[in-house]
């Protein structure tokens, strides 16, 4: 139930800021869109810890690859993979309340998030460069994809019709 948790938690702070879904033609998407804005506000604040975090992690990421700091992208990468704040906090409650407020597109995205996050852990760990440069690629991607399809009312610079018809 923690792995799944920690799938979920790392991108719903971007949904929580929508006031509609990204993408209003359909009735179902703003239905789940919603839903995600009626989170307990405990969940809320977590979520919100959870991306400043991973926000945090990104940011130092790029001055630990440009230096060779392997150890340090490691350490990043497996926080990422693992989640930083989510796992540690939600209780049983709070992680099913997530769980029925995230539509499956959602699910997929974070998921291939947390993937990569992990590969890139592994990369350092090899003190590959080319793979770590890789793997930060498809972190990045993975944001602007979730950005994109759940979360362009906050990132409106995102609707652009060739960055969310691309991946779907």
């Amino acid at each position: 139930m923690m792995q799944q948790n920690h799938r979920t938690g790392i991108w719903l702070i971007t949904i929580l800021l929508l006031t509609s879904c990204a993408h209003a033609k359909e009735d179902q998407g703003q239905h789940q869109a919603e839903s995600f804005l009626h989170l307990s506000s405990a969940v809320k604040q977590l979520l919100v810890q959870e991306m400043q975090a991973v926000q945090k992690g990104m940011m130092n990421l790029v001055p630990a690859i440009a230096s060779g700091d392997w150890e340090e992208i490691s350490v990043i990468g497996k926080q990422i993979h693992d989640s930083y704040i989510i796992k540690q906090n939600l209780t049983d409650t709070q992680t099913r309340e997530l769980q029925h407020a995230v539509p499956p597109a959602f699910l997929r995205l974070d998921q291939s998030f947390h993937k990569y996050a992990g590969m890139l852990a592994h990369a350092a760990e090899m003190k590959n460069a080319e793979v770590v440069n890789f793997y930060f690629y498809k972190l990045n991607d993975a944001c602007v994809q979730c950005h994109s399809q759940f979360a362009s009312k906050r990132f409106p610079g995102l609707l652009n019709p060739q960055v969310s018809s691309e991946h779907h």
